[in-house]
């Protein structure tokens, strides 16, 4: 962590002004310690919980379980069954602003999806017709089509394309795109985990500049009338309020949804509303959250889903066995 510790300051003085914030969030690095597992129940919860739950914050969806430290839901037989997804509480929080999104949804498109969280969140939420995965990163296509299909997704599919295909081949079509973009990482620390390099400016910068890509190509296929939901795991204002208003500059059809639950998170480095939860509120790693809305009216253009269905490696369809 030493490696850390002067870049580490540079960020904490850029995140608060105050020193007790500061100090607090350096010492939730330096000295992580553990956070409760959470649960998304795919299926209904059983009446009576096999697990000791926590007191849901105001803001968690009904179909989460925040569990008290030393459950370990993933060793449970309901977990093989897929009854339920095991993520971080940071998770459910950069996912709860797909709440507001009213709930005659077509098509769910996660540009950056494994291992499949916010696509299992989304398809819980929001029931849509179709959700689509898309996972650049081969290796970790087994991760996610694993988890879609013990979980019981359906109707789903999964595919492995860069962003930019997607934007030239089923342009205005999605009524949501989720973009969990790849960062830094820096809540890795918050876990007890390594993240090599993550606070130095060439890697903040460089997986800015990724995020802006993904954004913009993301933003092409939304609907009119659609969602984009922008998220990460990291803190650096570079790879978060700063690519919102990268995005909202270069798209002005987008407007940033105010999210009224999260208010209390509202990030203070920009008026824009996001929202930001930090590991020292000790409910997760931390995360960062937008929701933007285009604006622009329906065109009522027919979408055609068949370039991309040609692409799906994995299709698990309502009543198949």
């Amino acid at each position: 962590m030493e490696k850390h510790s002067n870049l580490l300051l540079k960020v904490s003085r850029r995140l608060f002004t105050n020193l007790d914030e500061q100090e607090k969030f350096i010492e939730a690095l330096i000295n992580p310690q553990p956070f409760p597992s959470t649960i998304l129940w795919c299926q209904e919860k059983p009446e009576i919980s096999p697990f000791a739950v926590e007191k849901p914050t105001y803001w968690q969806p009904q179909f989460i379980d925040r569990l008290q430290l030393g459950e370990k839901p993933g060793q449970h037989s309901l977990h093989e069954k897929g009854y339920f997804y095991c993520l971080d509480f940071s998770s459910v929080f950069a996912a709860t602003t797909l709440l507001v999104i009213p709930q005659s949804v077509d098509l769910v498109f996660d540009m950056c999806a494994a291992p499949g969280g916010k696509s299992i969140f989304a398809w819980k939420a929001l029931q849509p017709d179709l959700l689509i995965s898309n996972e650049v990163i081969g290796k970790r296509l087994g991760m996610l089509i694993s988890n879609l299909k013990r979980c019981h997704i359906t109707p789903s599919a999964v595919v492995n394309r860069d962003s930019s295909i997607f934007a030239e081949i089923i342009p205005s079509s999605c009524n949501l795109v989720i973009v969990d973009a790849p960062c830094t990482g820096q809540s890795l620390l918050a876990k007890g985990e390594k993240a090599p390099g993550c606070f130095h400016p060439t890697a903040i910068n460089k997986s800015a500049n990724r995020q802006k890509r993904i954004i913009a190509n993301s933003a092409k296929i939304v609907s009119p009338q659609g969602y984009l939901s922008y998220m990460t795991c990291t803190y650096s204002y570079e790879e978060n309020e700063q690519v919102c208003e990268w995005f909202i500059e270069r798209f002005p059809n987008f407007k940033a949804v105010e999210i009224s639950n999260l208010e209390k998170y509202q990030s203070h480095l920009t008026t824009m509303p996001c929202y930001r939860m930090f590991p020292q509120d000790r409910l997760g790693a931390g995360a960062f959250t937008a929701l933007f809305k285009n604006t622009n009216e329906d065109e009522s253009n027919e979408v055609n889903l068949q370039p991309i269905s040609s692409m799906y490696i994995y299709q698990n369809q309502k009543n198949s066995s």
